[in-house]
């Protein structure tokens, strides 16, 4: 439908199609449930869901790709399909890890590889991007192992500490990596330098956990 509404001929595209994927990832607070006449019990869910954002070709021998698809209600819960709901807390980043880790080797293994599909009788081909903007500070910190939303590091893309930022908001630049965060986790677990734990957290700056999602802002 969308070839057909840009008047592009059905053949048009053999380089493929590209979908931009939204990640969202959030907790949903205490889901309690209670036993006959005893106390509540309390319970945390955290829900990880994704919306496909638009999906573009780029026809032969053109150089811009043409946006083929286009979710008008991002947000809308119609248009947001939960992948995952979970009873976890979204601070349990071990839980969060075990429970999420096939979610992410599927992801990656999509990341780098194509997904062909017979549409309309044609072999098409799909590659996908994927962008982790639905997801609180506080989450972004948890998958990206970095410290709790209280640390002295404010910053989930730089290393600027709250005292930094509060004096220079324009020269912040994005330096941390997920690889990065990898190393620096292996620092801080290792601590190589026999350092105090003071110093080594001013050398990892604010990595605590080791990170297994890597969100891709926009």
């Amino acid at each position: 439908e969308g070839l057909r509404e840009r008047g592009l001929d059905d053949s048009t595209c053999t380089s493929g199609f590209t979908v931009v994927i939204k990640e969202s990832c959030d907790g949903m607070g205490d889901v309690s449930e209670k036993h006959g006449s005893g106390p509540a019990v309390p319970e945390k869910a955290v829900r990880f869901s994704f919306t496909i954002m638009s999906i573009s070709i780029r026809a032969d021998g053109e150089e811009d790709a043409v946006t083929i698809f286009q979710e008008q209600k991002p947000n809308s819960e119609l248009s947001c399909r939960p992948l995952c709901l979970m009873f976890v807390d979204e601070s349990d980043h071990e839980t969060l890890t075990a429970i999420l880790g096939p979610v992410v080797a599927e992801r990656k293994a999509m990341l780098e590889s194509r997904l062909i599909l017979s549409v309309g009788g044609l072999l098409r081909s799909f590659r996908f991007l994927f962008r982790g903007t639905g997801y609180d500070e506080k989450m972004v910190r948890e998958m990206e192992g970095l410290e709790a939303s209280g640390s002295t590091y404010v910053c989930t893309l730089c290393d600027s500490t709250r005292a930094e930022a509060s004096h220079n908001m324009v020269l912040h630049s994005i330096t941390r990596s997920h690889g990065e965060n990898l190393e620096r986790y292996e620092i801080w677990r290792t601590n190589p330098f026999s350092e105090s734990a003071d110093e080594l957290r001013d050398r990892v700056k604010g990595v605590s956990a080791k990170p297994f999602m890597e969100t891709q802002p926009t």
